[in-house]
């Protein structure tokens, strides 16, 4: 008898404090100590000071549609070309895509499949052009009368 009273006791004691636990948590489960934080997507382009360091392009945030792809990885690929640079080719997938960036000296891109605008900047004053399927269109300098330096911010594409 003794045993089965100590046993409810601690049976009691248990209760008692998963109770107080809660009171203590303003009615909610306890939380545990080793829970880690909850992950926030802030878009940022994975590995993109690695990329800029090897390559000169700095790819900043994005929906993860549009995606730097080696050149010679497949065929529909947008590629953009800027002065003293190799081009960049990028991988376009989904419904739509976006890709913010930084690339000076862009001067051409040759679309895919998608309907594509680039959004650029020149001396303080946005220019946007819209990329011909399958197809080269002058962009930036080659597009601008007085041939200055237009700054590639933006890659906007649809299906």
């Amino acid at each position: 008898m003794r045993r089965l009273l100590a046993i409810g006791a601690a049976i009691g004691a248990v209760v008692f404090a998963g109770t107080a636990a809660l009171a203590d948590n303003n009615g909610q489960a306890p939380r545990a100590v080793d829970t880690p934080p909850v992950a926030v997507e802030d878009f940022a382009y994975p590995q993109a000071d690695k990329i800029f360091k090897e390559q000169g392009i700095l790819l900043k945030r994005g929906d993860g549609h549009i995606v730097l792809a080696d050149c010679a990885s497949a065929t529909d690929l947008l590629e953009v070309w800027a002065r003293g640079k190799d081009r960049f080719c990028f991988r376009v997938t989904g419904d739509q895509g976006y890709l913010s960036l930084e690339l000076p000296a862009v001067y051409g891109v040759k679309g895919n499949a998608y309907e594509t605008e680039v959004n650029m900047t020149v001396e303080g004053e946005e220019k946007t052009f819209e990329v011909d399927k399958n197809a080269w269109t002058p962009v930036g300098e080659t597009a601008d009368p007085e041939e200055r330096d237009h700054l590639l911010l933006e890659i906007v594409s649809t299906k």
